[in-house]
């Protein structure tokens, strides 16, 4: 009897038995969502790549996306990206109707989007013809567009750009090379073996961005900050020819999207920091100075706070580092933007300049020089004679330097008409300073050309205020005098010394040298 009750009570299913059932239960359902997504990709059971007008909207390949999951069959993975073992063309634009171009081009930047690994050529020809091929369409499309492109184009186009362009980077900075001492003209340059596609990717971008139907309002929520921030990063790269579209491309942003502008400069003035007091190391410093060259040309006046600044904390520390050659022809172009937009930065620019000159370093010298030329010839009279004296304290060693480029580049200056005015208006103020220098460079300086050149100088000064000369002439003759009388005191005096430890070089008493008698 209990049996029986006990045989009709309901039985309490095991917790194993519970997820056996709901696993069965589920599996119909992960089955169709998969199969769904896979239909949705295009991705069939051989593994190729075959995006459907339809879905192609709503769903695109996001290759390099940080998403994890498991790689469809057919699909082979090299540094991230997936390569599909069949990558079949697809159709031109001129073989489909006008409705199904968009939807084509959608389907065109995915297959884009695909990499592949260029460090064997032997590896996927086909797959990188057709890509080439498929590029090279895109760019013809986005050239001849006669519609405003959609925000799910620009979100695509941003994503095939991305998944393209942003890779990392190991470069061995050009500066390094400069400053351990190889000449970078001989080098040969280093070339990304990707550029065949690379190239084209860049184009296709410049043409996106310059292009009348890329509404910046739209598109200003896919090239954002951060997508900002890598591109700049890309400035690193070690070819020339990345560095040469990247500059194009930021300069055409920086016209377009207004709002990214104070975040550009920003950027770029972080690079710089980092470039001055961190590393010294970054292949674009040239690039970037061409860059903000045009957009420095574009300031209005009167400067505002903020640009005075970047001058300032930015352009004239980038003097400071070893490799300045790297980039000197582009900054010094800034420079003198400046001070051509506002004459009274003359005064702090060259301040920052003497603050920054070197000591040891000739050729470096040489380049402040020719810089110094091109700030003073915009400086104005009350500019320059806020800070003649440090600078031509600096400039009379210069003119006494042994190397002869850095004396001659000095003597140099006489020759531009503006300076030479100026140093006539100030002349009182000037020769007593360079006066020593241009006197030793007459007597005894080893280049003839330098000699000659002194020779010249002292001429336009004499002609100008012989009264003024013959001062400076006796001035420094006396002084010499006193160098000469303190020379043999300072000789007596060790001589007297060496007497001294001779005759008690037997005991251990201290040597006491009595100071010398002043003359009166």
């Amino acid at each position: 009897m209990i049996k029986q009750i006990l045989s009709k009570l309901p039985r309490k299913s095991s917790k194993s038995s519970q997820r056996r059932e709901q696993s069965r239960k589920s599996k119909p359902y992960l089955d169709s969502s998969i199969d769904q997504r896979s239909g949705e990709l295009g991705i069939t059971n051989s593994g190729s790549l075959n995006v459907s007008s339809n879905s192609a909207s709503n769903h695109v390949l996001d290759v390099g996306s940080n998403q994890v999951g498991k790689i469809p069959r057919g699909a082979s993975k090299f540094n991230g990206p997936l390569v599909y073992s069949s990558y079949e063309a697809l159709p031109g634009f001129k073989d489909v109707p006008s409705s199904e171009k968009q939807n084509l081009f959608i389907r065109k930047l995915s297959l884009c989007s695909v990499t592949f690994d260029f460090t064997d050529p032997t590896k996927s020809l086909r797959e990188k013809e057709i890509k080439r091929q498929t590029l090279s369409e895109l760019i013809d499309y986005v050239t001849s567009s006669n519609g405003k492109f959609t925000e799910i184009i620009m979100q695509e186009v941003i994503k095939m750009v991305s998944a393209n362009l942003f890779r990392a980077i190991s470069p061995q900075p050009r500066e390094n090379k400069a400053v351990l001492g190889f000449d970078l003209e001989e080098e040969e340059p280093s070339m990304d073996p990707a550029w065949p596609h690379l190239q084209l990717v860049y184009e296709l971008f410049l043409r996106f961005v310059s292009s009348s139907d890329t509404d910046a309002k739209l598109a200003k929520k896919y090239i954002d900050h951060s997508f900002i921030l890598k591109l700049l990063e890309l400035f690193d790269s070690e070819d020339h020819r990345e560095r040469d579209h990247l500059k194009t491309i930021l300069h055409r942003i920086y016209g377009k999207f207004m709002v990214h502008r104070p975040f550009i400069r920003k950027a770029i003035n972080n690079i710089f920091y980092r470039f001055i007091f961190e590393t010294e190391k970054h292949n674009g410093i040239g690039e970037l100075l061409e860059i903000l060259g045009s957009i420095i040309n574009g300031f209005a006046l009167p400067l505002k706070e903020e640009h005075k600044l970047f001058l300032i904390r930015a352009l004239i520390p980038l003097h400071r580092p070893k490799c300045l050659a790297m980039y000197h022809q582009q900054l010094s172009y800034c420079i003198t933007q400046f001070v051509e937009k506002d004459s009274k930065l003359s005064d702090t620019v060259i301040r920052g300049f003497l603050k920054y000159w070197p000591v040891t370093n000739s050729s470096k010298e040489v380049m402040f020089l020719s810089e110094l030329e091109e700030v003073l010839e915009a400086a104005q009279p009350p500019e320059f004679q806020r800070c003649m004296v440090p600078l031509f304290c600096q400039v009379g060693r210069c003119l006494s330097s042994s190397h002869f480029q850095v004396a001659e580049r000095a003597l140099f200056l006489w020759n531009n008409d503006h300076i030479e005015n100026l140093i006539r208006q100030n002349r009182k103020v000037i020769l007593p300073i360079i006066f020593p220098a241009l006197e030793k460079n007459a007597r005894n300086h080893w280049n003839q050309a330098v000699h000659s050149l002194t020779l010249n100088v002292r001429k336009i000064f004499y002609d100008l205020d012989p009264d003024l000369f013959k001062e400076c002439s006796l001035k420094f003759q006396d002084d010499e005098a006193k160098e000469e009388e303190t020379r043999a005191r300072r000789e007596a005096t060790w001589r007297r010394l060496e007497e001294e430890a001779a005759q008690k070089a037997t005991s251990n008493e201290a040597v006491l040298v009595p100071p010398p008698k002043m003359s009166s």
